[in-house]
């Protein structure tokens, strides 16, 4: 399958929002207003794309934005260096097509001498089994747990340590 993985402008947004809420609960809903925000804070934005369709997208960012998700926000008590994936999604129209693995790959190469780690978290409740799976098999290992929203979801809070050498 041939793709290209490019830095996201603002003209992309609509299409990714509406991508992201194609695959909710398995990760949070946002706005355009929402992407705007992260376009302007974020370290890495980026999409994938199959000729002109964008098929994906993943976000990350290092520590010190100004982003207050609760997760994130427990990685910079945890960690001086990290980048910090706040969501990657795949249309599930291209799903189990190795999509996943090289957005991860292409974050792993961006991030390497910057920051010795890349976090994130995934759904415990409710459950995000594909994620879960994935991930770990990417090289993620569990390094806590919390719940948010109330108490009405868990997340496992990961790290996958990137190799300086």
């Amino acid at each position: 399958m041939k793709f290209t993985i490019s830095p996201t402008e603002s003209v992309h947004l609509p299409a990714i929002v509406k991508i992201n809420q194609e695959v909710l609960p398995a990760v949070s809903s946002v706005t355009l207003k929402d992407m705007e925000h992260f376009l302007s804070i974020v370290d890495y934005f980026r999409m994938l794309q199959l000729d002109d369709i964008i098929a994906g997208f993943l976000i990350a960012l290092t520590p010190g934005k100004d982003y207050h998700s609760p997760n994130y926000k427990w990685f910079e008590k945890k960690f001086d260096s990290f980048m910090y994936v706040d969501r990657i999604v795949i249309d599930p129209a291209y799903q189990s097509n190795g999509l996943g693995w090289a957005f991860y790959n292409n974050l792993r190469d961006f991030t390497r001498g910057g920051s010795p780690r890349i976090t994130c978290e995934v759904n415990l409740r409710p459950p995000n089994e594909g994620s879960i799976i994935f991930h770990e098999k990417y090289g993620f290992r569990q390094v806590g747990k919390q719940e948010t929203e109330g108490g009405k979801k868990e997340v496992s809070l990961m790290e996958y340590k990137i190799n300086l050498n």
